[in-house]
C-alpha cells in the first residue's frame, strides 16, 4: 500500500463532514501511544503551554528520581530516555520556547545530579550537546527572549 501525500490528506479531509472526521481521529488515536498523546496536547493542553511545561517538568522530576544509580551505564540510559520524552514533548508543541524551557531543565538537572556527571565523558558529551543546542535553538527567538534565555544558559554553564 502506497501512502498518501500530507497533501493529499489534507485535500480529502475537506470533503468529510464533522461525524466523520471525529470517527477517523478517535479511530487514528487507537494505533499508536504518540497518536493518542497527541490528540490529548491538541485538545486539554495546547491552550494553557505554562502549565504543560509545568507538566513535562513534573514528569522529568519523576524520571531523574528513578535512575538507577548503581553504575554510569544505567544513569545514562535513563538519561538518553529522559531526552527522548523530552524531544518528542517538544515536538507536540512545536514552540521552540517550550523546547528551550524543557532542555535548560533538563541541563539544570542534569548538572546538578548526584553522583556528578563529570565523571563521565558520555554525561558530559550529552550535556555539551544539549547546550549548544539549546544556543542555536534561542538564536532563532525574540531578541527579548534571546537576552532572558541567555542569561539562565549562562547562569548553567558556569
Amino acid at each position: 500500500m502506497k501512502t498518501a501525500t500530507v497533501k493529499q490528506i489534507k485535500d480529502e479531509l475537506k470533503h468529510n463532514s464533522q461525524e466523520e472526521l471525529m470517527s477517523l481521529c478517535l479511530r487514528l488515536s487507537r494505533f499508536k501511544k504518540e497518536n493518542k498523546e497527541l490528540l490529548t496536547y491538541l485538545l486539554f493542553e495546547a491552550h494553557d503551554e505554562a502549565s504543560y511545561i509545568e507538566n513535562v517538568k513534573q514528569e522529568i522530576d519523576l524520571q531523574f528520581e528513578s535512575i538507577n544509580t548503581d553504575s554510569y551505564f544505567y544513569i545514562k540510559k535513563s538519561v538518553r530516555k529522559i531526552l527522548r520524552l523530552i524531544k518528542k514533548y517538544s515536538r507536540y508543541s512545536l514552540k521552540k520556547e517550550t523546547e528551550v524551557e524543557l532542555l535548560l531543565y533538563f541541563c539544570e538537572k542534569l548538572k546538578n545530579f548526584r553522583p556528578s556527571i563529570k565523571n563521565n565523558i558520555t554525561l558530559t558529551n550529552i550535556f555539551d550537546r544539549q547546550i549548544a543546542s539549546i544556543k542555536k535553538i534561542i538564536s532563532g527567538l525574540h531578541e527579548d527572549l534571546q537576552y532572558d534565555y541567555t542569561v539562565t544558559l549562562e547562569a548553567l554553564d558556569a
